[in-house]
């Protein structure tokens, strides 16, 4: 019975810490924000301290970019556009999107207003920049013009909004955002219109420019345990190198060594996002051919910028051309993005036991189409599991039973044989041969269940679906922690119960860290989302009922030895 005690101690112990370091490395502090200048000093011809434009040449190559960006605020007019989903700034002063609230989701903490999935304020920067390389050609710095300052989709299923620039002497660039209703998707397009009796071969790029601040709603009043901070940065993904995230930090590293950034700096497929927690922005060359992705740091700031490179078919004298470059920027929706990209879905973090998550996340989609809430699907979701690991548990619960009945018969060898531990523990071996039980058999459910409890862990942090999703009363959002703490209380309280269903270990040392873990594991569960901890509770009321059945069961029969 002690060595079951003690296996099952340890596994219990182990996976709590395993959690409680996983729950604490995505609540660590974030580091103080970096000051962004708000002005920019021209040093060189194509270059402006602090940002970043790719440079052209014949092979895509950014290796010689020039720094350049636009910080805040630009002094160009914005024009706001809105749609069913989203409301939207663009700056005339480079035709770049600078800032996406999603109308559909709702911030964490007191403002309750629409989710800013990006913006251009200190703190908090990430805008997207486009541009087309050649001589002459407008950039994210060039100025453009509209026929309006406002656009609303009202009734209409599309909307595109046009921007134009004439810099160029025979050249006329429109640059069109294209929305739909209910749709992520932005299109961008550039068409050039050649006047001259020049050829002209540009290439264009897209790039997201951000600060490595966690993103807004990661983190609530200083409190590191009242959000969560997890991946934020760009992703790659291509056929040949599937999907690689590339953490700030490497990017910072790369300056020394070149080997931190190993994602393929070219290839003929692929896309390029930026990835928060919940939600994805993302460059999504259409169709094969030769793109170039890059990722840097820009000099003396805290931002970042990714991108990819494209060519454009060349533009003949008195001809015309185009380019689409479509940009996804919403919520990580699995289905949704794999009809994007190949890969897209892969944003979506489950961790190393993606094998279980994913499939998990699946039949919790499932049932919610069902019942059409998320924390009763989760509750028949935990019956479920319960079911399917029905005979495991069944057999252990007999085991842990027989184990309490044999409480007795411990006890008085161990005041036969005292501190003699060789005798008692072969006196031990042999009650367990006699009586056939194995005291590790209550062991098997913890170490076989864990995985999915680990799991479902990564599906409830991960899934969107679950952001700002309700269930009863008091709990308006299952990602995020109890806020009366009610959940974990009873989590707690249903842990003391099954300990005293179960035999109590002949160590009383053992004895009072058993009756101690409920307390610890309901106060580390305050910070879990409310999502796990109902899973968790729910688990434990099961075993409860499971528990006292198999003892109620086994009070009435009297244990005789088998014959030898």
């Amino acid at each position: 019975m002690d060595t079951q005690r003690v296996i099952a101690l340890v596994v219990f112990s182990a996976s709590g810490l395993f959690l409680w370091e996983a729950w604490q490395k995505h609540n660590l502090p974030p580091a103080a924000p970096a000051p962004i200048q708000a002005t920019a000093t021209v040093v060189g011809k194509g270059e402006i301290a602090g940002a970043t434009i790719p440079a052209q040449t014949t092979t895509l190559t950014v290796a010689q970019s020039p720094n350049m960006v636009e910080q805040l605020p630009s002094s160009g007019k914005r024009i706001f556009v809105r749609t069913d989903l989203f409301a939207i700034s663009i700056d005339s002063l480079g035709g770049d999107i600078r800032s996406i609230n999603l109308l559909k989701h709702l911030s964490h903490g007191k403002d309750l207003g629409a989710f800013p999935l990006m913006q251009d304020k200190a703190g908090a920067y990430f805008v997207t920049q486009s541009g087309l390389l050649g001589p002459g050609l407008p950039n994210h710095t060039a100025l453009w013009s509209a026929s309006g300052d406002s656009f609303e989709l009202r009734d209409a299923d599309s909307l595109d909004v046009t921007l134009t620039n004439r810099d160029t002497p025979g050249l006329l660039i429109n640059k069109t955002y294209s929305f739909k209703r209910g749709s992520y998707v932005i299109g961008v397009r550039y068409d050039i219109k050649n006047e001259t009796s020049n050829p002209v071969s540009p290439s264009a790029y897209f790039q997201f420019v951000r600060d490595a601040n966690p993103p807004e709603g990661e983190h609530a009043g200083g409190n590191p345990f009242t959000g969560v901070v997890t991946f934020t940065g760009p992703a790659i993904y291509t056929e040949e190198k599937k999907y690689q995230k590339i953490s700030f930090t490497d990017i910072d590293k790369s300056k020394i060594d070149k080997s931190k950034l190993s994602f393929p700096k070219e290839a003929e497929d692929g896309w390029l996002a930026m990835v928060q927690h919940y939600f994805v922005s993302a460059w999504l060359p259409q169709g094969a051919g030769k793109r170039e992705f890059f990722a840097k740091k820009i000099e003396d700031s805290n931002l970042y910028t990714a991108g990819v490179i494209v060519s454009i078919a060349p533009v003949a004298a008195n001809g015309a051309t185009s380019l689409s470059m479509p940009l996804y920027a919403g919520p990580q929706e699995q289905e949704k993005l794999k009809e994007l990209a190949p890969g897209l879905d892969l944003v979506v973090d489950y961790g190393w036991l993606k094998v279980l998550a994913y499939p998990m996340f699946v039949v919790l989609s499932w049932i919610h189409n069902l019942v059409g809430n998320w924390g009763w699907t989760i509750i028949i979701f935990t019956i479920l599991i319960k079911l399917v690991f029905f005979p495991l548990n069944q057999k252990a619960g007999k085991s842990m039973a027989h184990m309490k009945q044999l409480a007795p018969k411990i006890e008085a060898m161990k005041a036969r044989y005292g501190d003699d531990k060789l005798k008692m523990n072969q006196a031990m071996m042999e009650l367990y041969r006699t009586e056939k039980i194995n005291p590790l058999g209550g062991c098997l459910p913890i170490l076989v269940q864990m995985p999915f409890f680990i799991a479902l862990y990564w599906v409830l942090l991960g899934a969107v679906e679950l952001r700002n999703a309700p269930w009863v009363g008091w709990i308006h959002d299952l990602s995020t922690p109890d806020p009366f703490y009610v959940l974990p209380i009873i989590m707690g309280a249903s842990m003391i119960v099954q300990t005293k269903l179960n035999p109590a270990p002949a160590d009383p040392v053992q004895a009072k860290v058993m009756m101690i873990m409920p307390l610890v594991f309901s106060i580390m569960f305050f910070f879990f989302p409310a999502g796990l901890v109902l899973y968790w509770t729910m688990q434990n009321l099961l075993g409860i009922a499971q528990q006292w059945y198999i003892n109620k069961s086994l009070a009435s029969v009297t244990l005789k030895p088998a014959k030898r």
